[in-house]
This record gives C-alpha cells, sequence and structure tokens, in this order.
C-alpha cells in the first residue's frame, strides 16, 4: 500500500483546509485508514479514522465537530476537511491504513504516507 498526502499550508484561524491522500495499492482486508498529526516536540497522536467499506468514523476529541473524514471510494483517495482550524491544529499530518477490519485510535497502522504540513496563523 502507498499512500501520497497532500493539501496542507498556511491558514489563518478560523480558516478551512482539506487534506487529500492518494491510496493505492489497498486490498480488502486493508479496511481501515487514519489521519495522524504530529507538532514539534510532541508525539503523534490520532485525528480520525474511517472504514473504508461502510465509512464508519471516529474522531479525537480535539476535532471533532470541526474536522470531517470522508474517502471517495472511485478515486482511492482519503479526505480531511478541517475547519475553524487554531493554531493549537498546527502540524504535520499524516495518513496511514491498517490491515484489519475494525477502526483504530491507536498509531499501530502498518502503512504511512509522508506527512503534509499545516501551519494555522493566529
Amino acid at each position: 500500500v502507498q499512500l501520497q498526502a497532500s493539501g496542507g499550508g498556511l491558514v489563518q484561524a478560523g480558516g478551512s483546509l482539506r487534506l487529500s491522500c492518494a491510496v493505492s495499492g489497498r486490498t480488502f482486508s486493508t479496511d481501515v485508514m487514519g489521519w495522524f498529526r504530529q507538532a514539534p516536540g510532541k508525539e503523534r497522536e490520532f485525528v480520525a479514522t474511517i472504514k473504508w467499506s461502510v465509512s464508519i468514523t471516529r474522531y479525537a476529541d480535539s476535532v471533532k465537530g470541526r474536522f470531517t473524514i470522508s474517502r471517495d471510494n472511485a478515486k482511492n483517495t482519503l479526505y480531511l476537511q478541517m475547519n475553524s482550524l487554531k493554531p493549537e491544529d498546527t502540524a504535520a499530518y499524516y495518513c496511514a491504513a491498517a490491515r484489519r477490519l475494525t477502526i483504530t485510535t491507536s498509531p499501530d497502522y502498518d502503512y504511512w504516507g509522508q506527512g503534509t504540513q499545516v501551519t494555522v496563523s493566529s
């Protein structure tokens, strides 16, 4: 499985960004996808996850109501729509895939894309 994240950038607080993750080589057993983020000097943290086949989702409390994870099966693309961005959302964002059938917030994913930087100015 190969993952290619894009869509990061610089945005003012209160603004929006949509991250994309192009997915290739995924099989039916790799049914869980997620977004994680890592700020400088901090550990990587869970943001959102989705069960690809039925779009079951889960979010970190810090982004619930502001971020939306989704996927386009025809385009083999994972998305993270981020609204009402805050300076504390500044981080490198990573998409990931797991060889499992149930969603998880743990970072024990099997495949990782390169990070895309999101910077939110106050």
